[in-house]
């Protein structure tokens, strides 16, 4: 199993919105190397769904039910998507300001690509930036300075 982090702008496509859907296509993806990281995720990986532009936060937890094929939105063959269903919601959302301030105590997360490849829509999490993303909405920790 991987794990992965996936980035949406909430006003186009919420937590929210994949919860009412149920199951929703991670599509529309045009970048390289976002597009590998798709094709790269197999059924029952988990991702953190994390709201970019508004919000800059993770909110929850998905579990891919489709792995990648062609990306409906284009005709373009070089583009993949995948399908993705909620699990979970976070107990709160863990922010981007606590990512960095873990990332800049050296904590679990002073290598997380969300923030060295702060561009891409579709990242990897090791197992043990995935674990401690998870136990942050529990101890709250560190506070953002």
């Amino acid at each position: 199993m991987a794990f992965w982090l996936l980035k949406t702008e909430p006003d186009a496509f919420s937590w929210q919105d994949l919860v009412r859907k149920g199951v929703a296509t991670w599509d529309g993806v045009r970048n390289y190397a976002a597009r590998n990281h798709l094709r790269a995720m197999a059924v029952d990986d988990l991702a953190l769904i994390y709201h970019s532009n508004t919000g800059k936060e993770a909110v929850g937890i998905a579990r891919i039910v489709r792995a990648h094929y062609p990306d409906p939105t284009t005709d373009d063959a070089r583009w993949s998507a995948v399908d993705v269903a909620p699990v979970q919601a976070l107990r709160r959302p863990v922010t981007l300001a606590e990512i960095k301030a873990d990332q800049a105590a050296g904590g679990p997360l002073a290598d997380i690509r969300l923030l060295r490849e702060n561009r891409l829509s579709v990242v990897p999490l090791t197992l043990a930036e995935w674990t401690h993303l998870l136990k942050m909405p529990e101890t709250g920790a560190p506070k953002p300075t």
